[in-house]
């Protein structure tokens, strides 16, 4: 993905602005918020439903779905699973964050049997992304201590298998859906600092995704996008913060000051050299 006269990630952008989708997110405790105030600076419209009953009612009227197994109970599970069987019936995409999957058995159980049925993304770091693939990734709780490349492999596997876009966060992020790869550079260390960042990038990839329905691009351009605008709003953010406090504020105000020329540049870091 290289940028071009008519940028993907502008027409997303756009398209995001203009339809305000609503991104129903079944996300963990310290990332409901944070996610919320992200999609509401992007331009979306956050909805963080957890129940059996009304998570399954509003997966099939939202724009799109997010399943981030940072917190886990036997409760949220049945929600998890009442939404996506609902977004699948109609037709909703929807991002798997397999959050501590590998060191942690209940999720991990959890997320392989959502694996199975078929998110449109999956988003992880390397060792979540390994373990998904019943390798061994090390982790440690929501850590990762494999690096990007280490779970290449796995994750284009994983695509193959499941007819699914793999994002692997990282330094450099790399997302396949089994046959094309690209890189996305960008970002700043600060990000590493802030809790729930990761779910805040799959809660914006679900965004895209959304937005991907009225402008007809695949999945995987979605979530190229989502990516380099995250970077590129983090390492904006990162040049004027003193800290993680200020960064978070930052970050927010990126987001929100996005317009699609800003968004056409986030390109350059596709695929860097």
């Amino acid at each position: 993905m290289t940028a071009s006269p008519t940028s993907r990630t502008a027409v997303l952008l756009d398209a995001l602005h203009g339809g305000t989708p609503l991104v129903h997110c079944v996300t963990n405790l310290v990332a409901t918020n944070f996610s919320a105030n992200a999609l509401l600076a992007l331009g979306a419209s956050p909805a963080m439903v957890e129940d059996p009953e009304e998570a399954g009612e509003l997966a099939a009227v939202a724009g799109a779905l997010v399943i981030n197994t940072g917190t886990m109970s036997p409760a949220r599970a049945d929600g998890m699973h009442a939404a996506v069987v609902s977004a699948r019936g109609a037709g909703t995409p929807w991002l798997l964050d397999p959050v501590g999957a590998g060191p942690l058995t209940m999720r991990t159980r959890v997320a392989g049997h959502l694996l199975d049925l078929g998110p449109t993304v999956v988003r992880g770091n390397a060792s979540e992304i390994l373990a998904l693939a019943g390798q061994e990734g090390g982790g440690r709780g929501v850590d990762a201590t494999a690096s990007v490349e280490d779970a290449a492999g796995a994750a284009d596997e994983l695509a193959r298998r499941h007819g699914t876009v793999v994002a692997v966060s990282g330094v450099v992020d790399r997302l396949t859906d089994g046959s094309t790869v690209h890189r996305v550079a960008g970002g700043h260390p600060l990000m590493g600092r802030v809790t729930a960042m990761g779910c805040a990038l799959g809660a914006l990839t679900a965004a895209f995704l959304a937005a991907a329905r009225t402008t007809g691009d695949d999945a995987l351009t979605a979530a190229v996008a989502a990516h380099a605008v995250v970077g590129a709003c983090g390492a904006a953010a990162g040049a004027t913060a003193r800290g993680p406090g200020s960064f978070v504020p930052a970050w927010l105000d990126e987001l929100a000051a996005l317009d699609t020329a800003a968004a056409a540049g986030t390109d350059a870091l596709v695929d860097p050299a």
